[in-house]
């Protein structure tokens, strides 16, 4: 008697494919993604909350200066002052406190170009030519602060400028490595701000390039109203500058250094001079 196998069961269904993820759109950046009315009032809170007040506060300096009885040249502009005197350790606490807020426009711009303009490295912020970035920020530290110099004594001398004073920290073992933190954050606050990030976005605002650089100088030269009518006309050259070298080449890291070093070479060699030289003003 012969058998018959059983039929073999059905294959089991082949599962269906996974479906694929659609790539996602390319990045666009810029006042077509983000909406010309949402960029221009993203630029106006951002230096609302950094250098366009520093600018009204300088001015309205500026006016107490001019209107005091003393001449312009015996007031003095101190830049690196003590916010405790005599209580050391809370006088470093609060000066770190102080360096610490200042950068938070950095980071706050940084955060809007990674969401809206490609982040830090869209305005050159980042470690790709650290050796090309250091050597141009040297050589223009280099040129720029003697030229800085010159100009300062020639407006102080002609009545035209205060008596900047870079420092009067007490002496004590962390006033020097404070000050070079106060220049750092004095580079990477201006440059990324007023000379990266504004003439980024003014550009993607249709603003033509020296438009767009005049109104970045004449930003940068505001916030230093208090010094006097050098220290403004100074900075606004520098801004010129410094904002063109940034159209040119897209890059701020090198701006930064050479702020950095201007301004560390500023705040401690006057801690190191004044007083010992007869060419350095000095408060009296």
């Amino acid at each position: 008697m012969t058998t018959t196998s059983p039929p073999a069961p059905p294959p089991p269904p082949a599962p269906a494919p996974a479906p694929t993820p659609e790539a996602e759109p390319a990045y666009q950046g810029g006042a077509e993604s983000l909406g010309h009315r949402l960029l221009r009032n993203e630029v106006l809170l951002v230096l609302g909350v950094s250098f366009a007040s520093s600018g009204l506060f300088a001015l309205i300096r500026y006016v107490g200066v001019l209107t005091a009885e003393k001449s312009v040249r015996s007031q003095v502009a101190s830049l690196n002052s003590s916010a405790a005197p005599g209580r050391p350790w809370l006088d470093l606490a609060l000066q770190l406190a102080s360096i610490a807020s200042a950068l938070v426009p950095v980071f706050l711009v940084c955060h809007l170009l990674g969401r809206h303009g490609g982040g830090a490295a869209a305005i050159g912020l980042d470690r790709r030519r650290p050796w090309a970035d250091g050597l141009r920020g040297a050589a223009l530290a280099a040129v720029v602060g003697g030229a800085g110099l010159a100009f300062y004594l020639a407006a102080w001398h002609s009545g035209a400028n205060l008596t900047v004073s870079p420092s009067s920290l007490p002496d004590v073992w962390w006033r020097v490595p404070v000050l070079i933190a106060s220049a750092a954050e004095n580079g990477l606050a201006e440059e990324v701000v007023v000379a990266g990030y504004l003439l980024v976005r003014l550009r993607e605002l249709g603003w033509r390039s020296n438009s767009a650089l005049l109104a970045s100088a004449l930003l940068r030269g505001s916030y230093h109203l208090y010094q006097g009518l050098g220290g403004f006309a100074g900075n606004v050259a520098m801004g010129l500058l410094f904002g063109r070298i940034f159209q040119r080449t897209g890059r701020v890291l090198p701006l930064v250094i050479a702020h950095t070093l201007i301004d560390s070479v500023a705040f401690v060699g006057y801690v190191i001079l004044a007083g010992k030289v007869s060419w350095i003003p000095v408060p009296r």
